[in-house]
């Protein structure tokens, strides 16, 4: 069929045409802004060759070129990279989480941006989960991911986390949920998950189960988490200049009292008690607790077994001694929630209650 070569003809194709032009810009001008910020890990990992999924060099490609290798994101999101750090994570120190902190709060208060995606070695992602969790107050979206395999092994796992994560970021229905975490298909709690094995893809658990899981771009919601986090957040990263000195000490059989007394030396404002079974401490561990305790710092039960909570004033007596529990929080987390309550307080009854209530 020919279309008459005419004056009016000419207008109307002339106005499908922009039409149809207006049309793409507006979806473009629609589609949600996620800025991803790279801090290195193994999703910026790279293998000597493809067979190589546990033997590689971590932190070596930088963001722009792991946002190249997935055009699928243009679909999702319009995606801008930065890279924050290029480091394996087990190498983060406090003073990067305070500088990832502020620089994901000041996005977050820009009018401009949607959601935030966190590219992070998995060693330590759910530390930095937990405290972003803790610290930065917003509403919007912030999600953690990484890849249990550099992107040059066989059956890379990075790529598809990373496109989950931008989904998650750019949805509104990831909205007030706090810090999330993408691993696996699976959307997490940032304050619930931990790495439980150093092998396998479906490495980040929570005892408590899944927020919900990605599939083909498509968020399904199973439970929200209840623990105060954001924008509900006694915290404000804004706030927090420096973190104080907390470490932990694991128990064990015929554990002796070295750790706990060098620590004190070294002027910790708090020790994590790595317990056995219920957050337990071995008899001769009792006392040097204790006197550590009375010197003013902060004794915190928690326990190194994976799943379960310690009860207070069980195994030992917590009021006695003025000792505070983790709840079900793992060392890792209880070291992260003691350092930021401590720039508020080191009153162990309102310890007490940050623990219970984050």
């Amino acid at each position: 069929m020919r279309i008459a070569s005419s004056p009016t003809a000419s207008r109307w194709l002339a106005g499908l045409l922009l039409s149809a032009a207006s049309a793409v810009a507006m979806a473009q001008a629609a589609k949600p802004n996620v800025v991803v910020l790279a801090t290195g890990g193994t999703i910026a990992g790279a293998g000597a060759s493809a067979a190589n999924s546990a033997t590689y060099a971590a932190a070596k490609v930088p963001v722009d070129k792991l946002l190249a290798g997935l055009p699928e994101l243009a679909n999702v999101a319009k995606v801008s990279g930065e890279q924050v750090f290029q480091i394996a994570s087990e190498s983060f120190t406090n003073e990067h989480l305070l500088r990832l902190g502020q620089r994901v709060s000041a996005l977050a208060k820009q009018a401009d941006v949607d959601g935030i995606v966190i590219t992070h070695g998995t060693d330590t992602l759910e530390e930095t989960a937990y405290f972003l969790n803790l610290t930065v107050r917003t509403n919007k979206p912030i999600v953690v991911v990484g890849s249990m395999r550099p992107g040059t092994a066989l059956s890379a796992d990075g790529a598809l986390n990373l496109y989950d994560a931008v989904t998650v970021a750019a949805s509104k229905d990831a909205a007030g949920k706090g810090v999330l975490v993408t691993m696996n298909d699976e959307i997490q709690s940032g304050r619930d998950v931990s790495k439980t094995i150093n092998i396998k893809t479906e490495a980040f658990k929570s005892q408590w189960g899944p927020l919900g899981m990605v599939v083909e771009g498509k968020n399904y919601w199973f439970r929200a988490p209840v623990k105060r986090h954001t924008t509900n957040s006694e915290f404000n990263i804004d706030d927090i200049k420096a973190l104080p000195a907390v470490d932990i000490v694991y128990g064990y059989g015929n554990m002796n009292t070295t750790g706990i007394d060098a620590y004190g030396k070294a002027g910790v404002k708090a020790l994590i008690h790595a317990g056995t079974g219920n957050g337990s401490v071995a008899a001769q561990a009792v006392d040097s607790l204790k006197a550590l305790r009375a010197s003013g710092v902060q004794i915190i039960r928690s326990a190194r077994v994976p799943d379960g909570f310690v009860l207070r004033n069980a195994e030992q007596p917590d009021d006695k001694y003025d000792w505070v529990v983790a709840h079900d929080l793992r060392p890792q987390k209880a070291r992260i929630l003691a350092m930021v309550a401590l720039t508020k307080t080191n009153d162990s009854k309102e310890l007490q209650r940050i623990f219970w209530e984050y």
